[in-house]
């Protein structure tokens, strides 16, 4: 992340080094050719000779046609060590530009980069020890036998301890895919047509509008990560019972899936962070903000795009799969 940082800082800055360049090259070519004054010529012997050109022969014998001639090879000849000293200008400050930002955007990012780690390792750190007592109180509770009156109460700490121990679970997971302590097992052979209609199925019973599939194919055959494609498929259509209000649309395209849902329509702001951890676009709604940033991890490490768009009063999630 912070290498494609630095590498944009570098780019952005040799784009604009260079327009600047190219603006004030081509301006000073403009203004030189413009305002360098007409060689004036001068009467000698009834001849019309120009005053910058050392002529060796007799003046008398130089047609205007030969004047004429000298003074295009003069012009021709300082426009080409002007163009020539401007290139030579330009390339050196782009060669002093790169070397400088490269040297100086490494300065920039390592303190954000540290700091990331820093946060990195304590999330990691507390989730780890927040995983234990959790489980421990899960136990307790589900041992603790109270009556009737009561037993409200005890559902409640039980939803609160499982969300609790997800959010923990989640954040385990996201330190080990910084760290990259990920066991991968091969790729099968996935028909993710049928694999989504199993999904449809059991999400169904938590939205309260209708939940389509469409796809372009009876089977969809592809090599994949099973676990992770069914991970992310399970994020995203959570994702879409919690902010959908009538309708969620599945659709499969060669290589590709798409969950739309008629919620509020997600804006270009909300779409460039809305895979950011813990950021969350309607604040009033179930979650952590942590499951959007798992689906574009778990992409990432497979080579598969994911992206978020609002159009056609539609907030849609396209994953677009590594066609190996």
């Amino acid at each position: 992340m912070f290498k494609k940082l630095r590498n944009k800082i570098i780019i952005i800055t040799m784009v604009a080094t260079t327009t600047v360049l190219l603006i004030a090259g081509t301006t000073i070519m403009l203004f030189s050719s413009t305002l360098r004054p007409e060689p004036k010529p001068f009467m000698e012997f009834g001849r019309m000779v120009p005053p910058d050109i050392e002529i060796k022969i007799d003046k008398s014998e130089l047609s205007d046609q030969e004047i004429n001639y000298f003074i295009k090879v003069d012009r021709k000849e300082g426009s080409s060590r002007l163009l020539v000293t401007l290139l030579s200008v330009g390339l050196f400050i782009e060669v002093v530009v790169f070397w400088a930002t490269f040297y100086f955007s490494k300065r920039i990012v390592e303190p954000v980069k540290d700091a990331y780690d820093k946060q990195k390792l304590f999330i990691a750190n507390a989730s780890h020890e927040l995983k234990t007592p959790l489980a421990v109180i899960q136990a307790n509770m589900e041992a603790l036998d109270v009556d009737a009156e009561n037993q409200k109460w005890k559902d409640n700490i039980e939803t609160e301890i499982t969300h609790a121990n997800k959010l923990v679970l989640d954040l385990l997971q996201l330190a080990r895919m910084d760290a990259g302590d990920i066991n991968k097992g091969p790729a099968e052979k996935v028909d993710l047509n049928e694999e989504i209609k199993t999904r449809i199925e059991i999400f169904k019973p938590k939205f309260g509008g209708k939940i389509s599939f469409k796809s372009e194919f009876k089977k969809l055959e592809m090599t994949l990560q099973k676990q992770d494609v069914l991970q992310v498929m399970d994020i995203l259509l959570d994702n879409a019972t919690k902010y959908g209000e009538k309708k969620i649309i599945v659709e499969t395209r060669q290589n590709e899936l798409t969950i739309s849902n008629d919620g509020t329509v997600i804006d270009k702001k909300d779409a460039q962070r809305i895979f950011d951890r813990f950021y969350q676009t309607d604040k009033t709604k179930e979650g952590s903000g942590l499951g959007l940033a798992i689906a574009k991890a778990i992409c990432e490490q497979n080579g598969w795009n994911i992206v978020a768009t609002g159009e056609d009063g539609m907030t849609k999630f396209q994953i677009r799969f590594r066609n190996d």
